[in-house]
């Protein structure tokens, strides 16, 4: 008996995921036609033995997600419950504070998946590594170049066993070109040295607190805590894996991803990508439906949601329309994520700046911290926030739009407010 566990995090993070976070919780975010975490869901319910499948995080259970979640119970017939943390507990608190319902019928053990991740989702050759050889904790690893690799937890092993020798997160120098994906396997046995954390905490939070009420106590950090305090003690081990990998971090990661999965799709749901049909456009992406001979091609890497109008002589690449949206007639769509419901004038070009945060590109435009450097937005790609009105002939580069404006005029690298 498997389980799995998806860790969404909560509104107080994804700040850089503005304003489309306003709208949905961003794991609900549609990457290639489809939530974010239904890619997550997918895979963990096609590993045989899967039993159950949690997500926990600190959103509301609002109408959206709790809507998902009937959908995704009966599309894959397995139990899928959403947790809800009393206050952000880190990305290891909530196993910790769910542990009973995490361990209850007795799974031998149980996959953790962030969120924010985009991944063929590797999770049978896991565990066949798991079974062969059980250790408390194995990491899904891939490669990234030296310099890439500062942006992410890196992880020294043992060429031979794969032991996680040395674990550190995002370091100021160079550790490794192993990087942590984000996607685990646990046993059971796991969740001893997360409560060993919790009582640490617990101690050092009554020594400042005399109450014993601290607050802190519950926050656990799976990397910093638990990975770099255990490595080399032979209970971390790394599965290394070839495969699609992204994070999922920032608006412009999303078009990554949605490439990466729109590519995997050829193999894995031929039947999400649009149709060609003789004599109709060249669709390289999906689309719910069939589009009138309008466009000679609308692509490479699109995603168009459903109700959405495309005006004659549309040019669209890289980008991804949302449900409702109106392309008028001669519009240029580059790089680019169109709201629900926004319209973009006839002749109108938005336009952003293309998003590579591939770990072994050395050109690759990683996600920056900040928004902004010098005072200044940083170039990325160009967002419509829902319900924006682009009039005619108007250009729109590396600009955010927040949702419900009407623009007169041309804006570059700006926040429109």
């Amino acid at each position: 008996m498997l389980k799995a566990v998806i860790l969404i995090g909560g509104p107080q993070k994804g700040t850089r995921f503005r304003p489309l976070s306003f709208e949905v919780p961003k794991p609900l975010f549609p990457v290639a036609g489809v939530p974010m975490i239904q890619h997550h869901i997918e895979a963990c319910a096609q590993v045989p033995g899967m039993q159950e499948i949690l997500l926990i995080g600190f959103y509301q259970p609002d109408e959206p997600l709790t809507r998902f979640l009937e959908a995704a119970q009966q599309e894959f017939n397995l139990p899928i419950r959403y947790l809800q943390e009393f206050a952000p507990l880190g990305t290891g608190g909530g196993l910790y504070h769910f542990r009973d319902q995490i361990l209850a019928g007795g799974p031998e053990a149980f996959f953790v998946l962030n969120a924010d991740v985009c991944s063929d989702f590797p999770l049978s050759a896991m565990l066949d590594v798991h079974r062969h050889q059980p250790h408390p904790f194995l990491l899904l690893g891939t490669t990234a170049n030296r310099t890439q690799s500062l942006n992410y937890g890196c992880i020294v092993e043992n060429p031979q066993t794969h032991e996680v020798l040395h674990y550190v997160e995002k370091p100021s120098t160079f550790v490794s070109d192993i990087i942590n994906c984000g996607i685990y396997l646990f046993s059971p046995e796991a969740l001893k040295p997360l409560r060993d954390v919790f009582q640490r905490n617990q101690q050092d939070g009554q020594l400042e607190d005399s109450s014993g009420l601290w607050p802190g106590a519950g926050t656990i950090r799976l990397e910093q805590d638990v990975f770099s305090a255990l490595a080399g003690q032979g209970q971390i081990y790394v599965h290394l894996t070839d495969g699609i990998w992204s994070q999922i971090k920032s608006a412009g990661s999303a078009l990554y991803a949605s490439r990466l999965y729109l590519s995997q799709y050829q193999l894995t749901h031929p039947e999400r990508l649009a149709k060609h049909m003789p004599g109709g456009p060249r669709i390289r992406g999906t689309h719910p439906a069939p589009i009138p001979n309008l466009c000679p091609s609308l692509g490479p890497n699109v995603s168009i949601g459903e109700g959405v109008t495309i005006g004659e002589g549309v040019r669209l690449r890289e980008s991804i329309v949302l449900h409702g949206a109106t392309l008028q007639e001669h519009t240029c769509v580059l790089h680019s994520i169109v709201g629900w419901g926004s319209t973009v004038g006839r002749w109108a070009r938005v336009e952003g700046t293309p998003n590579d945060p591939n770990p072994n590109d050395p050109r690759a435009h990683m996600d920056s911290e900040s928004l902004f450097k010098d005072g200044k937005l940083l170039p990325a790609i160009t967002i419509l926030g829902c319900r924006v009105r682009i009039p005619a002939e108007v250009l729109i580069l590396n600009s955010i739009v927040l949702p419900h404006k009407e623009l007169s005029r041309s804006f570059t690298n700006q926040i429109i407010l």
